[in-house]
C-alpha cells in the first residue's frame, strides 16, 4: 500500500498509483479490472478482498464503493444523461476527487476531457464500441475489423492524449488493432472485449460471477451467482408471503414474540377501565340554556335580562 494525500487533501492508502500503472504497461504486467454495480458496498469488498487491482463505480455511488473498499484504486465513472453541461460535469468530477477518487471517466467530449484535465485530474476517455453512441456507429459490434476502422481509433486515442487523459477504454475492438494501439500509445488502455493485449483487462462483476441473464460474446463466468440469486429472491418471497397468512390467521404476533403484563397488573388496569366513563356519558355544561344567549364570558358579567349589554354589564376584559 503506498501513502497518499487525496485531492481532497485527506491522507490515504492505495493499492496503485498511476506511477504504478505505467510501470506495469512498460513491464507488460497485466492489471485486472472489475466494476461494482448492484450490490455496491458488497461488490467493492468483494473486489478488494479478491486482489483485483482496479474498481470502476459509478460516481453516483462512489461514496459506498470507497467505505467499502478504502485503499482500492477507484476509477469514478460519471455518466453522460444526469450531467449536461461542463459546469454539472466539473462539479461532479470535483466531488468525487474530492472524496478520493482516483481517476474520473467520462464518454464526453474531448473539449470536457481537457477541461477536467486542466484542473489537475486523471482522466479516462472511451474509444472503439460505445454502446451509449452505438446508433451513430453501426449498432453493437466489433469494431476495428477493418485496417481503416483501426486506424480511425488509433486517431481517437491520439486525441485523448492531446486533450489531457491518461487512459482510455477499448471496448470491443478487434485484438490485433487493440494490441497496435496499447503499443503506440502512452494512455494506459483498458481493454474489455479487446483481447489480452491491452494494459488492463475489464470485466463487469456480474459477468464474472455468472450472474447475467445474457452474456455478451465477449464475456466468460468463472462463478454461477445467477441461481443462488434466484433462489434467494425465491426464498424472500415465500418468506413474506408466509408472513402476509400467519397474520390474516391471527397465528402471528405469538405468545413468543409478544410482551405481555403481570397478571396483577392487568387486573388493576381493567378496575382503572371500568372505573372511567366514557365521554358521552360526560354531562355537557348548560345544555338548557337559550341557544341565542351566547354564554357569559364571566358570571360578573351576565346582564339581569336578555337585553344587550349595556357599558355596566360588558365584560371589560372582552371590549
Amino acid at each position: 500500500m503506498t501513502p497518499i494525500y487525496t485531492f481532497g487533501g485527506q491522507p490515504a492508502r492505495r493499492n496503485l498509483t498511476l506511477l504504478d500503472l505505467r510501470h506495469a504497461k512498460a513491464e507488460g504486467r497485466k492489471l485486472t479490472q472489475a466494476n461494482a454495480t448492484r450490490d455496491i458496498a458488497e461488490e467493492a469488498a468483494a473486489v478488494a478482498a479478491a486482489g483485483i487491482d482496479i474498481l470502476s463505480v459509478t460516481s453516483l455511488r462512489y461514496d459506498e464503493a470507497r467505505a467499502a473498499a478504502p485503499d482500492q484504486y477507484i476509477i469514478a465513472t460519471i455518466g453522460a444523461p444526469h450531467l449536461v453541461t461542463p459546469d454539472e460535469v466539473l462539479r461532479e468530477a470535483f466531488r468525487v476527487a474530492t472524496a478520493g477518487a482516483d481517476c474520473i471517466y467520462t464518454i464526453r467530449s474531448l473539449k470536457i476531457i481537457e477541461m477536467l484535465a486542466r484542473e489537475g485530474l486523471s482522466i479516462q476517455g472511451h474509444a472503439g464500441l460505445v454502446p451509449r453512441k452505438s446508433i451513430a456507429t453501426g449498432g453493437l459490434r466489433a469494431m476495428g475489423r477493418t485496417a481503416d476502422e483501426a486506424l480511425s481509433i488509433l486517431h481517437d486515442v491520439r486525441r485523448l492524449e492531446d486533450a489531457g487523459a491518461v487512459a482510455v477504454e477499448l471496448e470491443c475492438v478487434a485484438k490485433e488493432a487493440a494490441a497496435a494501439i496499447t503499443a503506440r500509445t502512452p494512455l494506459i488502455t483498458h481493454g474489455i472485449g479487446s483481447g489480452q493485449n491491452t494494459d488492463v483487462i475489464f470485466l463487469f462483476t456480474a459477468d464474472i460471477c455468472g450472474d447475467t441473464p445474457a452474456l455478451p460474446r465477449h464475456a466468460k463466468p468463472f462463478g454461477d451467482l445467477k441461481p443462488l440469486r434466484v433462489a434467494l429472491d425465491t426464498e424472500r418471497r415465500r418468506a413474506l408471503s408466509s408472513y402476509a397468512k400467519a397474520v390474516r390467521a391471527h397465528s402471528f404476533p405469538d405468545h413468543a414474540t409478544t410482551a405481555t403484563m403481570p397478571p396483577e397488573e392487568h387486573a388493576k388496569l381493567a378496575e382503572a377501565l371500568d372505573r372511567l366513563r366514557p365521554l358521552h356519558e360526560v354531562p355537557m355544561i348548560d345544555q338548557d340554556r337559550d341557544a341565542a344567549s351566547p354564554p357569559p364570558c364571566h358570571p360578573t358579567c351576565q346582564p339581569a335580562s336578555p337585553q344587550p349589554p349595556t357599558a355596566s354589564t360588558r365584560c371589560t376584559d372582552n371590549p
